[in-house]
């Protein structure tokens, strides 16, 4: 298809949205029971609309509303040129380059999508071919109540997944992601119990199924002394241990004694924490996160730098939707040397999507890589505006785990590391 005419950007249409989370728990607290994104809609002067999904909240709302201000009237296709403009336009009230990087992932996103579109190709092309035809993902489990407890005249909102909060509640819930789903490996999210409760659910998962890819993440919640301890009891159990506890250096000094490859995605999140990281052989595997890396593209640069210094690849996730959940597939297919499977939440958050269902299916625990123009998915429209209005009438504008945790229970304090 030509592109000769209509590949300028008309419009950049910023729709914040609220959607039911279950209330799962971690070392902050534990989820409120609606999640928050932002949808965004590129339309270029032919019709053509290119879509991105973007974590929620007022900040990255701002954000992205002043980037739909710079973008109008740009090529679609000199993404380059909009990340700069974008960048520019940040630079004096957001100086992180990081926070700076989830608005422009989100619009490099939005306009990969209209590309394709506009070319008749997927995006996995534009990022030089895929070089699987499915994506594989880990169960994401999670320690959590059986329901949201009444609060401020709401009822208790249940949901089918039910109660877990020992090792026999884990085990359930993994049985049940893996015939929904297929999972064919496992991530506990840990950092809720002390330490020896998450081994004891380790090790049950270990025996329910035998020779699964397992890994735990805690949330930076363990001093360097508990990280060692659990990384000695759980060695040839993990494939890896995330996150056990803070820092750069925290990790290095865990990876001293560990027998157990270190992951992350909060000790490197930015370009600038990879050399540091390298040099002190900190982590062993990086879950790469194309909504802060900077895109898609930047993504698969990424992969490239990991490959060259040893490192290891598997991706991050947060609750997200289905529009994340096409572009997240669409890169990791174009990755070579993705060497674990990826995490997602969408079984989590799947019934309230913005994207019209039957694209994004999981089979055998992997996700095909969806074969129609962009990133293969179409927006439900009505869906879109019942989130909207869910969002604005329920006035949430930001994510507190910790502050809704004491509203349950008065008396939590959070303390990082707390074992």
């Amino acid at each position: 298809m030509s592109t000769t005419g209509g590949t300028r950007i008309r419009e950049l249409i910023v729709t914040p949205i609220a959607f039911r989370d279950p209330p799962l728990l971690n070392s902050n607290g534990v989820h409120e029971p609606l999640a928050l994104r932002i949808i965004l809609q590129l339309v270029l002067e032919d019709g053509t609309v290119g879509l991105g999904e973007s974590p929620g909240g007022t900040a990255r709302l701002e954000r992205l509303e002043a980037a739909a201000k710079v973008v109008v009237g740009m090529d679609v296709f000199d993404t380059t040129a909009a990340a700069t403009a974008i960048d520019a336009a940040l630079l004096p009230t957001v100086p992180s380059s990081h926070e700076r990087g989830w608005t422009t992932s989100a619009v490099e996103v939005a306009c990969l999508d209209a590309q394709g579109k506009l070319l008749g190709r997927p995006v996995s092309d534009l990022l030089g071919g895929k070089v699987r035809d499915s994506v594989p993902f880990a169960a994401y489990l999670f320690y959590k109540w059986a329901e949201h407890p009444a609060l401020d005249g709401r009822a208790a909102v249940g949901d089918d997944w039910g109660e877990a909060l020992d090792p026999a509640g884990i085990v359930e819930q993994a049985r049940l992601m893996q015939q929904r789903y297929g999972f064919r490996s496992f991530k506990l999210k840990g950092g809720v119990f002390p330490p020896d409760e998450e081994i004891a659910a380790i090790r049950a998962l270990a025996e329910a199924f035998p020779g699964q890819p397992l890994r735990l993440d805690p949330n930076t919640a363990w001093t360097v002394e508990t990280s060692k301890y659990v990384a000695r009891e759980l060695d040839g159990v993990l494939e890896y241990l995330e996150d056990p506890t803070r820092s750069i250096e925290g990790m290095a000094q865990v990876v001293e004694d560990s027998p157990l490859p270190l992951a992350t995605n909060m000790c490197v999140i930015a370009w600038e924490h990879l050399k540091p990281a390298v040099e002190q052989n900190a982590i062993q595997v990086l879950l790469t996160d194309h909504h802060y890396w900077g895109g898609l593209r930047r993504t698969r640069e990424l992969a490239a730098v990991c490959e060259a210094f040893g490192l290891a690849l598997s991706m991050h996730s947060n609750s997200h939707l289905g529009i994340s959940l096409a572009a997240m597939t669409h890169v990791a297919a174009a990755i070579p040397n993705l060497d674990h499977s990826c995490d997602t939440h969408y079984p989590w958050n799947s019934a309230d999507d913005v994207i019209v269902p039957g694209v994004l299916e999981f089979r055998d625990g992997e996700v095909a890589v969806p074969a129609g123009p962009g990133l293969g998915v179409e927006l439900d429209h009505g869906a879109l505006d019942r989130l909207h209005r869910l969002y604005v009438e329920s006035g949430v504008r930001s994510r507190d785990d910790t502050g809704y945790m004491r509203r349950i229970h008065p008396e939590y304090e959070l303390r990082l590391p707390r074992w």
